[in-house]
């Protein structure tokens, strides 16, 4: 298995520190109101790779915290005339909501950074008995220049970093740092009612860099196989992860770093954000479009391209989807069949080719692309032998399973797939099929006839098959 390490811009043999075992953590939201789409992408991107990991039998340790207490945080709690606290609570039931309907696995652990404020300000004295921080005014700044690998992640240019930062650091921040370039690990209270911490330089709050590296350190150890979150993250959040990690344990933090590409929208492809206000939050997006559909959609691109937002790639999504849907309900009825079957090689063969196949894609840096093509041109294959007269339904069997696995590893709940198509049942449909039933057995055929006709403009198709009439929804 390769995976694309951004640190050396390579595809990189992956090796976990502990045989059969991987150390995962994923930079959670911020959590000040609903999440938008583009955050749901590094979501799923990162729900798909550990999907995927635990199908190739790893036993994944999956770290995502929680942003509790930030500006934005502390700005909108006020906007809204509630606590901090009160507003996390709220917007983290929401996203636990809203991935939950995504199908989502669960994290290992969620960690919060208001609930780790003791280990951050031990993590933080640490880096100033070693000199790699210092406490000015009630704040403590991390000094960026005595970290000598700083910026190798992002390629970045210290020079050119000191120039940006003298152009964006106020002059009553910068009188407080020694450079131009250091950045917060912790923040004193400015005002009397903000939210803040008693520590050993006055009442304050953490910086948003030093809880990430607190938390992954104390969850998954010092050194931890991936580390993911979005491109946007690299520079500044996950460069200063490193250096804080680093100089307090000495060891290397992350082998396997991660990012994942951006969500575009509109012919521009601009990039989705919340500041830019483009965006389309989930939670307003699941009330439209049904959740597997939305899934399908953004963990069929592979994690580091860019995903472009439209109807039309929602609605080719969903078209995709249907004919997973509609090979799996022709599985699931064919093999209610009692009658005996007939061993098909050239299907148990294809279905061999393709597992083989998807492997094959899926450990090239998690390709769902190929992955997924490979599984597509599967289906006329277990199409044809249900349609056979004599089905070879041991092979079947062994699809549908395999199938239901290969679906499973990009977020799709095949049992919720056809039970979503199955509730489409009604009243009225039955017994129209009923009595069109009845007019085949009395052979009153134009009677047959229209009654198809009356379901096809329901948008209900019907076939006669072997084992009796069955109907889809179009």
């Amino acid at each position: 298995m390769k995976i694309y390490n951004t640190l050396t811009n390579t595809k990189e043999e992956f090796k976990p520190i502990n045989p059969g075992q991987v150390t995962m953590y994923v930079c959670g939201p911020t959590v000040y109101n609903y999440i938008h789409i583009g955050n749901a992408r590094s979501v799923i991107a990162f729900d798909t790779i550990r999907r995927y990991l635990e199908f190739r039998g790893f036993r994944v340790n999956f770290v995502s915290n929680f942003t509790d207490v930030d500006d934005k945080m502390i700005a909108e709690a006020k906007a809204e005339n509630v606590t901090v606290p009160e507003l996390a609570e709220r917007y983290i039931k929401a996203y636990r909501e809203d991935i939950s309907a995504l199908n989502v696995k669960p994290a290992t652990k969620n960690p919060r950074a208001t609930h780790e404020v003791n280990e951050i300000i031990k993590f933080i004295q640490k880096l100033i008995s070693k000199g790699y921080a210092y406490e000015s005014d009630g704040d403590v700044y991390y000094r960026t220049r005595k970290f000598k690998n700083y910026g190798a992640l992002s390629s970045q240019n210290l020079a050119e970093l000191e120039e940006g930062a003298s152009e964006h650091v106020n002059e009553e921040e910068q009188k407080r740092k020694e450079d131009p370039i250091d950045f917060a690990l912790w923040k004193k209270q400015k005002k009397p009612d903000e939210i803040a911490w008693a520590s050993p330089w006055g009442k304050g709050r953490p910086g948003w860099h030093i809880e990430c590296s607190v938390m992954a350190t104390k969850y998954l150890g010092e050194t931890i196989d991936i580390h993911g979150g979005g491109q946007d993250l690299e520079f500044p959040h996950h460069e200063n992860e490193i250096a804080q990690s680093e100089a307090a344990t000495g060891k290397p933090f992350v082998h396997y770093w991660m990012h994942n590409g951006f969500v575009t929208v509109g012919a521009d492809a601009e990039k989705m954000s919340k500041s830019l206000h483009n965006f389309v939050t989930v939670h307003d997006l699941l009330q439209k479009v049904d959740p597997q559909v939305l899934r399908f959609f953004m963990a069929s691109v592979q994690y580091r391209k860019q995903i472009n937002y439209s109807t039309d790639n929602l609605k080719q999504a969903q078209i995709i989807l249907q004919r997973f849907k509609n090979t799996l309900n022709n599985l699931e009825y064919r093999l209610k069949d009692e009658t005996d079957s007939e061993k098909s090689e050239i299907l148990d063969n294809k279905i061999q080719e393709t597992q083989h196949k998807f492997i094959n894609a899926m450990d090239d840096d998690f390709n769902v692309q190929n992955a997924l093509t490979a599984i597509y041109d599967l289906l006329p294959e277990i199409n044809a032998n249900i349609n056979a007269e004599n089905a070879d339904k041991d092979t079947l069997k062994k699809a549908a399973k395999l199938l239901t696995s290969w679906l499973a590893v990009f977020g799709i709940d095949v049992q919720r797939l056809i039970t979503a198509e199955n509730q489409n049942d009604d009243e009225q449909v039955q017994r129209l099929i009923k009595k069109r039933e009845e007019a085949r057995k009395n052979k009153d055929w134009a009677q047959s006839d229209a009654l198809r006709d009356e379901l096809k403009q329901m948008g209900v198709t019907v076939e006669d098959t072997p084992q009796g009439t069955r109907w889809l929804r179009e």
